[in-house]
């Protein structure tokens, strides 16, 4: 374990049995109060990035917002929001995806993503990999590219390799099966 994996493991809660039994939820808000960790991974995340053509970086809601907002500001390129269907006002390009049960719906402004334009997608954590994946093939499909994806923390036991192979997945920490017993 890395010197920075140590510090945000120590500073991410593992909440047992959250939202259901047998799943280890991940809390990053533990992370967040704490300033000079919270700046520790925005900065570990922007300088992984910053010599690479990012134009701009998709968010993923909800905690993806909070990293996503201050790695723009340091790469100075425009956020783009990616938010469940019904929550954005203006005209939406949107993507179905698979949930455990049932499926969901992300939006994006259709005017805010620019074709040819190299997006960086961010959220606090790569589970199975199926939202960023949708988010992707959304980028992809209306003319724009995808310069990577970035997390906090990965759970590469649920293979999210298997869908995102094909792109930059960086993680900050990595969690393993072996981490719920």
């Amino acid at each position: 374990m890395t010197n920075l994996e140590k510090i945000l493991d120590d500073s991410i809660n593992k909440v047992p049995d959250f939202p259901k039994q047998g799943i280890l939820f991940y809390d990053i808000t533990s992370l967040l109060t704490k300033p000079k960790v919270f700046d520790l991974a925005v900065k570990s995340l922007s300088d992984y990035y910053k010599n690479k053509k990012i134009d701009g970086i998709i968010a993923i809601e909800s905690r993806g917002f909070i990293f996503g907002s201050p790695i723009a500001l340091a790469l100075e390129v425009p956020l783009l929001l990616a938010r469940k269907k019904g929550k954005l006002p203006r005209k939406t390009i949107s993507a179905d995806y698979s949930l455990e049960y049932g499926t969901a719906t992300i939006e994006l402004h259709r005017e805010d993503l620019i074709p040819d334009k190299n997006y960086l997608i961010i959220d606090d954590l790569i589970a199975t990999g199926g939202t960023i994946n949708a988010i992707a093939n959304l980028v992809e499909q209306n003319g724009g590219k995808i310069a990577g994806i970035g997390a906090v923390i990965g759970l590469p036991f649920l293979n999210y390799q298997k869908i995102l192979g094909k792109y930059d997945v960086k993680t900050l920490i990595n969690y393993s099966s072996e981490d719920f017993a």
